[in-house]
């Protein structure tokens, strides 16, 4: 009996910790600090359309969705992983200085739309003329696609 009681118990924690894992709207304020900070310094003139957190079983992450398309997503210390500007330049002092010099040689004419970190393999970069470029983690040029 006391077997089925634990069992019973463990299965309706697991079926709760179930239940909460996935993405969930919530509030600018409910965002790391960190999030916060980089919004309000580089995004503060756009509106936000919505905000997600989302958990699984390992990890938490979060998504800005700005009213314009642009996008950001941060990990679960706040720290940002993905930032997709759609159809506007990244902005620049988020972009590796050795990345931002890179393309601005070799591809003058070209924008940063999307910058995103390989969690430590290095970063993916997608430029406004269609070419992907892919960096290390020491910011050397690994691939170019288009």
């Amino acid at each position: 009996m006391k077997m089925t009681v634990f069992v019973f118990a463990c299965l309706q924690t697991m079926l709760l910790s179930v239940n909460t894992l996935g993405d969930k709207p919530i509030s600018f304020e409910q965002l790391p600090a960190q999030s916060q900070q980089l919004i309000k310094d580089y995004f503060s003139g756009e509106s936000i359309a919505l905000i997600k957190m989302d958990t699984d079983i390992l990890d938490t992450s979060y998504e800005v969705i700005f009213t314009d398309g642009n996008k950001i997503e941060f990990d679960r210390k706040g720290n940002w992983k993905e930032i997709d500007c759609k159809r506007s330049q990244c902005p620049e002092k988020l972009i590796p200085v050795q990345i931002r010099n890179h393309a601005k040689q070799n591809f003058p004419n070209a924008k940063i739309l999307k910058i995103e970190k390989e969690d430590r393999n290095g970063y993916d970069i997608d430029l406004s003329n269609g070419i992907n470029l892919e960096f290390d983690s020491n910011y050397q040029l690994i691939d170019i696609e288009d």
